[in-house]
């Protein structure tokens, strides 16, 4: 819900002593009003380190704190079949490819080639035997084999063309599958290496060395090493007043005493159903010296700000924004901004106004 916070201060004339009746004023200062919320920090782009597959922690390559560029190894897993598979898909590649089997696609060439110099032959010794054969020279017996010589041949040319285009085929595709099969393989290898998604800092490493990995668990904990991101919680009453650009006032348990300005940046429109709250992020505007992911913090995003504000303590105002002066007359007054102690009237009072509290 709304807590709101005063800026200044704001001073109560009390007059009387104990048994008499409590007198206060209406006091001018300035009022701020905003929403609380709480939440933790995070650095930008932090992310949690996931296994693709399941295995066990053969090599941790990093420590807590280490530095890290995208692309470099975190932890190797091991796999002995997996490791196999990969041997297996790199032999079958290599017996299938193109540049290992050239010799047979030369062999097809060259059968081609002999069928095609028999066709001819075959060809012109029977058009030799047909121009005889017009001239009433040689017997039909031996036309009749020239003829049945050159189909024969001819069939085995196309057979061997056939057979060389589709061993061309044939070998072109056993390379090309199995080099896509390496490539699985390959690839199922890299996942058993979980590399670094960014450049950044190793905020923890959850597992070591023999231990097993799956899918369903964090392994390491990965983000920006210099800039940090605000994500709090913020009640579904209060989430239609958040904007972007807002200020918000912040203080840590790690830096007590102090505060830090900082500007709403991105609100989440997905509500947490468990909570009942949105996420909204915001980044500092000046970032504190030293920050760490999972930092605590509170903060309170500022909506409005009034100076020269006539207040008085909420505790004050009664049912139906009425007042109670000294002299028992009840008042009805307008207010403006609130803050988890005062309550600012814009009408139906006066700061030489006297107020008290209703007799029990």
């Amino acid at each position: 819900m709304i807590q709101r916070i005063a800026t200044i201060s704001l001073l109560l004339l009390l007059v009387g002593c104990s048994g008499e009746q409590e007198i206060v004023k209406p006091s001018v200062e300035t009022i701020t009003e905003s929403i609380y919320a709480s939440g933790v920090i995070k650095s930008e782009d932090q992310y949690q380190v996931f296994a693709t597959v399941n295995g066990i922690v053969e090599k941790v390559f990093v420590e807590e704190g280490d530095t890290v560029v995208m692309g470099q190894p975190l932890f190797s897993l091991a796999n002995a079949i997996q490791q196999l598979n990969n041997e297996n898909a790199l032999l079958t590649a290599s017996f299938y490819d193109l540049n290992a089997n050239q010799e047979k696609i030369n062999d097809a060439q060259q059968l081609v080639g002999l069928t095609r110099d028999k066709m001819r032959n075959d060809s012109s010794l029977y058009a030799r035997q047909l121009s005889l054969w017009k001239q009433n020279v040689g017997s039909k017996v031996e036309l009749e084999q020239r003829e049945l010589a050159f189909e024969n041949s001819q069939n085995s040319y196309q057979s061997a063309i056939v057979k060389y285009n589709d061993l061309k085929r044939q070998l072109a595709f056993n390379s090309s599958q199995s080099k896509k099969n390496l490539k699985i393989a390959q690839q199922i290898n890299n996942d058993y290496v979980v590399k670094s998604e960014l450049n950044g800092v190793v905020y923890n490493v959850a597992k070591k060395k023999g231990e097993l990995v799956s899918p369903q668990t964090p392994i390491a904990v990965v983000g920006n090493a210099k800039k940090f991101v605000l994500e709090m919680q913020v009640d579904e009453y209060d989430i239609t007043q958040i904007q972007k650009g807002q200020q918000v006032i912040v203080s840590m348990d790690s830096y007590q005493g102090k505060t830090f300005e900082a500007r709403v940046t991105r609100i989440n429109p997905m509500m947490n159903e468990r909570t009942k709250s949105f996420t909204v992020e915001a980044v500092f505007v000046k970032q504190p010296p030293v920050l760490f992911p999972n930092f605590s913090f509170e903060a309170n995003i500022v909506l409005r700000s009034k100076k020269n504000a006539l207040l008085i303590p909420r505790s004050l105002l009664l049912p139906g924004n009425m007042v109670l002066l000294t002299n028992g007359e009840k008042r009805k007054v307008t207010i403006g901004l609130k803050d988890y102690q005062k309550v600012e009237i814009t009408s139906g009072l006066k700061a030489t106004d006297e107020l008290t509290l209703p007799e029990e």
